[in-house]
């Protein structure tokens, strides 16, 4: 007689051991999603804990489907007791639903792990540090003429002046940039294509500097340094997030690179009110797919809520 299954997994797989199953569900997706769906395994198996990351999620997929949910409700409770966001908690968790998903697909499991969400009060801060932090962090940058000023600054750019996430910032190459043409090619979030976005000169003059100190070689736009001060490899978006923040804390601001990005829309909706664009054209600039949410960013800049107070307040 054959070897009867553990709880919860088909008799038969595709895949014949876990360690080929996160291979498998990890292949074919761009660097940003691995390396995310990396990070949030990681924190699982720290939480189980495992020696590696197939061990952590064999631990999953072997057990039986009540132990396997009562297990992610630990590490849910976990997260939250950390002080985690409900986004981030909320990540992490689909990263496992996800998972358990691609193995029932291939056959590897016959149950589905069923774990809510926390709710979550989405871009409770849209307004970003604002302007005049932007401006200081740019000064003090222009008092350096290093190296690595050059680079910090043509990365600020971008953060800011295409209201880029810091992903997309570290993920591009020499062969995205088209200083002649005035644009740069972007990976969006959730995007398999990329996007040809148009530099405005301020951008295009601090990357054009900071290329010309990093050489037009093939390979990452923005690179590590080492200690004499040479490119190393592909900056990180954890550097890139380090270098926001201690650059704020030079000017006396809390920054943070997606504050950045909060700023510029912000902007960007007070420019199309003033010039008479429709909301509707910002969803170009700020790439959401929602125009609901640039309804945020435009609401609570004009304070509406505030009015609408204070005008139910006169009459009582």
């Amino acid at each position: 007689m054959g070897q009867a299954a553990a709880p919860g997994l088909a008799p038969a797989s595709p895949l014949h051991s876990v360690a080929s199953l996160v291979v498998a569900f990890l292949a074919g997706r761009n660097a940003r999603t691995v390396e995310a769906y990396r990070q949030d395994l990681e924190a699982f198996r720290q939480f189980v804990p495992a020696p590696t990351l197939e061990a952590a999620a064999q631990t999953l997929l072997t057990a039986a489907p009540g132990d396997a949910h009562a297990r992610a409700l630990a590490y849910q409770a976990h997260l939250v007791e950390r002080g985690l966001q409900a986004t981030t908690v909320n990540r992490r968790l689909a990263t496992l639903r996800s998972l358990v998903q691609f193995a029932g697909t291939v056959g590897r499991v016959t149950w589905a792990l069923d774990v809510k969400n926390l709710t979550t009060q989405p871009y409770r801060d849209t307004t970003g540090p604002g302007t005049t932090a932007m401006r200081a962090m740019l000064a003090a940058l222009h008092t350096r003429r290093d190296a690595k000023a050059q680079r910090d600054r043509a990365a600020l750019r971008l953060l800011y002046d295409l209201g880029l996430r810091r992903g997309e910032v570290v993920a591009l190459d020499v062969a995205d940039v088209d200083l002649t043409a005035g644009t740069v090619a972007v990976l969006g979030k959730g995007r398999r294509q990329k996007e040809v976005l148009t530099l405005p000169a301020p951008t295009q003059a601090a990357l054009r500097r900071w290329l010309t100190v990093r050489g037009w070689q093939p390979g990452p736009v923005f690179t590590h340094f080492d200690r004499a001060r040479k490119g190393t490899g592909r900056l990180t978006g954890t550097s890139l997030y380090r270098m926001v923040r201690a650059l704020g804390a030079q000017v006396g601001v809390p920054v943070r690179p997606h504050g950045l990005r909060h700023t510029a829309i912000t902007e960007a909706c007070k420019a199309a009110q003033a010039h008479g664009i429709a909301l509707e054209e910002v969803l170009d600039f700020s790439r959401h797919r929602d125009v609901k949410v640039l309804m945020i960013y435009r609401d609570r800049d004009r304070n509406v809520q505030g009015t609408l107070a204070a005008l139910v307040a006169a009459h009582a």
